[in-house]
């Protein structure tokens, strides 16, 4: 990943934000305050002015600024969560272009990272229900096949990661405080964690 590629995935998330922001507070409204994809919304247009016109000097300098953004701009849990994400990413990332492997081995930090923060696992019903299955690919993945075919599969089990959550019980967060009514319902922080990850796709796939 260079500079160029890591703008063009936080433009590319903010757009994907933008178009289904309304869909996230709708999903948020059953399990919680409702405000998700507005407070998403806020934190990558925000994300957006930072990076325009900026000259940043690595891929690492744009997740660092973009983690920094969210944590103060969103809203909520969400903003420290995944700011947290974005700015272990960007300092393992380093000054200098990643491979997959690099890649790989920055979102893994980035999840231990979110998990200690927020004490979730896989199955608690939360954006780690994606995050880390989308880790998971990414770091099995050839790293001879390149970003292109690596960073499909990471979106690819975001997104199945994310469906994952429908019928559990919540057991962190404000979800968590309906008990079982929390069944049924789709994660809104899995669902942008996959937009997340499906922005990254498309960019690396040129």
């Amino acid at each position: 990943m260079d500079t160029d590629l890591a703008r063009a995935w936080m433009l590319a998330v903010a757009e994907s934000i933008e178009a289904d922001r309304e869909r996230l507070s709708r999903l948020d409204a059953e399990i919680g305050d409702g405000d998700h994809g507005t407070n998403m919304h806020r934190g990558f247009s925000a994300v957006r002015e930072a990076l325009d016109g900026v000259d940043s000097p690595s891929a690492s300098t744009v997740l660092v600024k973009t983690g920094t953004t969210l944590i103060s701009r969103v809203g909520g849990a969400s903003g420290p969560l995944y700011g947290t994400v974005f700015r272990t990413v960007g300092k393992q990332l380093g000054a200098g272009d990643s491979d997959v492997a690099e890649l790989a081995a920055a979102l893994s930090a980035g999840r231990d990272d979110v998990c200690r923060l927020g004490s979730a696992q896989v199955g608690d019903k939360t954006m780690v229900d994606a995050l880390s299955p989308a880790v998971d690919a990414l770091t099995a993945a050839d790293p001879a096949g390149g970003l292109g075919p690596a960073t499909r599969a990471a979106a690819e089990a975001a997104e199945k990661g994310a469906e994952s959550t429908i019928p559990l019980q919540a057991r962190k967060g404000r979800a968590s405080y309906l008990g079982e009514r929390s069944a049924g319902h789709l994660d809104p922080g899995a669902a942008s964690t996959a937009l997340i990850f499906r922005a990254l796709a498309d960019v690396a796939r040129g």
